[in-house]
């Protein structure tokens, strides 16, 4: 059976997430904070660096409130699985799983991941202040 290569674990949806967090917290990207070298051990599971990823915004004053994902691939099929992958997302930031949608495309049968030889995916994360709502800055 094919499968994801890279340094971690290879889930583009949590590295997605993780990203569109740091994004938003002005906090950089995953590849600074866990670099693909010795400093993060390889094969590490992409749910510890989501956590630390969620750990680190708190620190900086903010907590997510929404998430938006979408996974771009032709296989596998992930549709009966959604549901099931927002309540895990949910889970490790802490969030009612009502405030996580992910959905699945096939990028129209498409490129390479609509042919079935990659998988991309990609997050929006609205954050608010920690003790605030999502229209005031920082406390």
């Amino acid at each position: 059976m094919p499968r994801l290569a890279g340094h971690s674990d290879g889930d583009v949806a949590l590295h997605a997430v993780a990203d569109a967090l740091l994004g938003a917290a002005g906090l950089g990207d995953l590849g600074r904070l866990f670099p693909a070298d010795s400093r993060t051990p390889v094969g590490i599971d992409s749910r510890v660096l989501l956590g630390a990823v969620a750990d680190r915004v708190r620190a900086a004053g903010w907590r997510p409130v929404n998430l938006d994902i979408t996974i771009v691939a032709s296989r596998p099929r992930l549709a009966k699985l959604l549901p099931e992958m927002a309540a895990a997302i949910a889970a490790i930031l802490g969030l009612d799983p009502g405030s996580v949608n992910v959905k699945a495309s096939t990028g129209n049968l498409e490129g390479s991941e609509g042919g079935g030889r990659s998988i991309s995916a990609s997050a929006v994360a609205l954050l608010a202040p920690l003790g605030g709502d999502a229209l005031e800055g920082p406390a």
